[in-house]
């Protein structure tokens, strides 16, 4: 039976309410009934997927209409006012002093990918840096307040103030980090995947005869250096190759702990052939772990094989590429601004991890003979 007015004419495009219902249809119910996403339904029955220019397929777009007809579905007007006081803007939060727009910045590649996409998506952006609120990395309302001004935020760092971000999520607030955090709990965030990466490098040294390959690190707890040291252990444990503490050297100083000397008595005394360096902001231990060898007066990749968990230095780039990994950080910046854009859309927080690409190098071969 169709419903009617007082006149007792049909309510065009109205079905009765289900039994039983006392409150008006949601866009939940709307999103079970179609099979998709309440993201989707939103943006088709707001029309904003046509604005983005990307429109949602036409497939889809009747599934949401028919079953928001079905169910009688009419916008909540207060609903409808909250959602146009949203700005289209996106912050990003950098987690230093000064904003990383220097092309030889490691940040800037994620960058070029988040502008990018945040323009394909519709959106403008605010930058924010970890100055704005006492500091880099500082922690505070200060900081809450300036990001609250975007619809949603990007985080950038190695080290996320973690009280902050779980306030942010606490208040259902839209944040994405860049980079797996400590604590993944409600947070979204996308990163590179540096397990199976690092795990690749060193598996690779191993198929070249290494049969003693050591990981220098610095003395550092981000998530970014323990995912690289989990990574070269399963490449040590995969390869059989002894994966014991002696196999990870890590050090607060680099410049003054890893000397030619060491470097010397590891090869002579422990059978050490092929040294791994992970990848900081800095490029310390990559700088330190060359500065030893050259000092040492050994000859790479003839004598010993170098290699990198990320890519070298900007200032470094015009030098022999080592051998080791590339992590597609405009790819990730892009990701980052699509996740952010669907927690505005309402969708819930997820993590996503990127592929990094093998980079075979020229600093890496086969072991010299005693």
């Amino acid at each position: 039976m169709v419903a009617k007015e007082a006149t007792g004419r049909a309510k065009p495009g109205r079905a009765p309410a289900p039994p039983g219902r006392r409150g008006r249809p949601r866009q939940a119910e709307v999103a079970r009934l179609a099979g998709v996403s309440q993201a989707t339904v939103s943006l088709v029955l707001s029309g904003r997927d046509l604005a983005t220019g990307r429109p949602i397929s036409a497939e889809t777009r009747g599934k949401v209409l028919d079953a928001a007809r079905s169910l009688g579905y009419v916008p909540d007007p207060a609903a409808s006012r909250l959602a146009a006081a949203r700005n289209n803007l996106l912050g990003v939060f950098s987690f230093t002093a000064t904003f990383p727009t220097d092309v030889r910045h490691s940040y800037y590649p994620f960058l070029v990918g988040v502008e990018q996409e945040a323009a394909a998506q519709g959106y403008d952006l605010v930058l924010f840096t970890g100055s704005s609120s006492g500091g880099a990395g500082a922690s505070g309302a200060g900081a809450l307040n300036r990001v609250r001004l975007a619809d949603g935020c990007l985080f950038l760092g190695r080290h996320a103030p973690a009280d902050e971000l779980r306030r942010l999520v606490a208040d259902d607030f839209p944040v994405v980090h860049v980079g797996r955090p400590d604590d993944a709990e409600g947070l979204a965030w996308v990163g590179a995947d540096y397990v199976s990466a690092s795990r690749e490098v060193v598996t690779t040294l191993a198929g070249l005869g290494h049969r003693r390959v050591m990981l220098i690190r610095e003395d550092d707890e981000a998530p970014a250096s323990t995912d690289r040291e989990r990574g070269f252990l399963d490449g040590l444990s995969a390869s059989g190759l002894p994966a014991g503490p002696g196999t990870v050297f890590r050090s607060g100083d680099l410049r003054r702990d890893l000397t030619a000397d060491r470097v010397r008595a590891w090869l002579a005394d422990e059978g050490v052939t092929a040294f791994v360096a992970e990848e900081t902001d800095t490029g310390t231990a990559w700088r330190a772990l060359r500065a030893a060898v050259d000092a040492a007066g050994l000859d790479c990749p003839g004598r010993v094989s170098l290699a990198l968990l990320g890519s070298p230095p900007a200032d470094l780039a015009d030098e022999p590429a080592p051998m080791g990994f590339d992590i597609p950080r405009p790819t990730l910046g892009a990701e980052a601004v699509r996740l952010l854009a669907a927690r505005v859309a309402g969708e819930p927080a997820r993590g996503t991890l990127v592929a990094c690409a093998f980079r075979p190098g020229t600093t890496a071969g086969p072991p010299a003979g005693p």
